[in-house]
């Protein structure tokens, strides 16, 4: 064969491999309002910087007649690029060739660029677009899953993985994104679930839409599995171009900083009366973390999710910061078990990862009843303790309002070796709030008055006693619990200080294989 013909024959293999599955494949997916493969690594990196890996691999099975059906490629794009110039991985699993199913040549692509990342250190992103198992493959598929699996677990903490949802992603498809740090879907057409509507029907009995077991929004807000839902399959891949700009490319690595001409001495004078004098009137926490940080720019995670806590990245002097903050417009910033978790595991994320963590605190306290404590709210507070006094990152509070009983600890107080305790002049610090302290403290003599109107002074009187001296900061800062009274408007200027001063900050936990954190 002539090199020109060799030439053309590359050509014609590469131009082959390029339309997976087939052009009318390919227009179907159109016809969902779905991107393919292809479009979704073209959208997703820097343009011209994709480089591909096994384009040529095909699949293996003899089965039903499968050597008589084979794509080049087989059913997932693999290599690496660039987003905003840093390298990261990537696979796209590509619906046209056999609905995405796995296989074993598919997992052994995945892998392949899983290993890589690993060796040179770089993010990894997974473009989930499958109908799970390829059943003509039998046990070869369900291994071809557990080395990605293995893999997956492996790489967490090492370096930052993600997932995206942009079609079905079912039965042993979901523990791979479920492994991973941060899971986006898109709106429309995503879904993950165990077990589908049918298989639901025939077990419970219980008749449900592909949308209302595992759609995005269900996953966004009643789940929690989904971390960010984005209304196209472009912002969704926007959104994880954004998200690589706050985080480093591995566990040995700081986040890049970004340049900012947003002064660190701002004032912000609206924070000195944002808290309300009533102490049980709500606020938006995220007021004052739009205020603080670097261009009012606060990447959200888990938006939907657990709302009575707020947990997202952000910029500090050009710093990556990540933030957790107590929401009193939602449940009045109580945690409960959906909170817990969704702070602990944003924590981990961020001790993982290098980045400082900064906590606001207005915490009542832990929600009541028997059915948090039948859903383990113990454990769960437990979790988000846990990853506190875990953390090794530079960690700094500062106490807003409330700080009460269990969830004052759970907050990154100094006991759980917190770095820089600041409390604004409306902080209160104390075991409970006043109403519930006096009728702990003065039980025996409130039985003792009959009078209505009496018991009523009498309660005033003893509630007064007691915010006058735990419903301010000072008495935490008398034992060293806070390191210092800051007025609110100095807050970014404070907070930015002690970023730049725990810089260089070392320490190191005891030698252990590894912790057993409360699951």
């Amino acid at each position: 064969m002539a090199f020109e013909d060799k030439i053309k024959e590359l050509l014609d293999k590469r131009s082959e491999a390029r339309i997976g599955g087939g052009q009318k494949g390919i227009d179907k997916q159109h016809e969902q309002g779905k991107l393919t493969a292809r479009e979704r690594i073209a959208l997703l990196l820097d343009e011209g910087s994709f480089e591909e890996f096994d384009m040529f691999l095909t699949h293996r099975c003899m089965n039903f007649d499968m050597q008589k059906k084979s794509f080049l490629g087989d059913g997932v794009v693999t290599g690496y690029g660039t987003i905003n110039g840093r390298q990261v991985y990537v696979f796209a699993q590509d619906f046209t060739v056999f609905a995405g199913s796995l296989s074993e040549t598919m997992s052994l692509k995945i892998c392949k660029v899983m290993d890589q990342a690993m060796k040179v250190g770089a993010p990894v992103i997974g473009l989930n677009d499958s109908g799970g198992a390829r059943i003509q493959e039998g046990c070869n598929s369900l291994a071809g899953f557990g080395e990605i699996f293995e893999r997956n677990i492996l790489a967490s903490g090492v370096i930052p993985q993600i997932s995206a949802i942009f079609g079905p992603c079912a039965g042993g498809s979901v523990y791979s994104p479920a492994l991973t740090d941060f899971i986006f879907m898109s709106k429309e057409n995503s879904y993950m679930f165990l077990t589908g509507p049918k298989v639901v029907k025939t077990v419970t009995g219980e008749d449900v839409t592909v949308d209302k077991l595992g759609g995005a929004m269900v996953h966004a807000t009643k789940s929690g599995v989904a971390h960010f839902v984005g209304d196209t399959e472009e912002e969704t891949l926007n959104m994880i171009r954004e998200l690589i700009g706050y985080i480093p490319s591995n566990n040995f690595e700081e986040a890049p900083l970004v340049p900012t001409n947003d002064p660190i001495d701002r004032l912000e004078d609206g924070l000195n009366s944002i808290v309300p004098e009533n102490p049980n009137a709500p606020y938006d926490v995220k007021d004052i973390i739009h205020a603080i940080v670097d261009d009012g720019q606060f990447f959200e995670v888990h938006a939907r999710w657990a709302t009575n806590i707020v947990v997202g990245l952000a910029h500090m002097g050009g710093m990556t910061v990540g933030i957790v903050a107590n929401q009193p417009k939602s449940m009045a910033g109580v945690l409960d078990s959906n909170a817990s978790r969704k702070g602990a595991r944003f924590v981990r994320f961020c001790d993982a990862f290098n980045i400082p963590l900064v906590t606001l605190v207005d915490v009542p306290g832990f929600l009541p009843g028997t059915g948090q404590e039948y859903q383990g709210v113990i454990d769960h507070g437990a979790k988000l303790l846990f990853a506190y006094g875990e953390a090794t990152v530079p960690k700094i509070a500062v106490t807003l309002r409330k700080s009460y009983g269990g969830a004052h600890i759970v907050m990154s107080c100094k006991q759980l070796r917190s770095d820089i305790n600041y409390a604004w002049p409306t902080a209160q610090i104390a075991v409970m709030g006043a109403s519930g302290a006096v009728e702990v403290l003065q039980g025996r003599a409130l039985k003792e008055i009959t009078d209505p109107e009496e018991k009523a002074k009498f309660i005033a009187e003893k509630e007064k006693e007691y915010n006058d001296q735990f419903a301010n900061p000072y008495y935490a800062a008398r034992f060293g619990y806070v390191d210092d009274v800051i007025e609110p408007r100095n807050t970014r200027f404070r907070v930015i200080r002690a970023l730049q001063c725990l810089a260089n900050k070392k320490e190191s936990l005891p030698m252990k294989k590894h912790n057993n954190i409360p699951l």
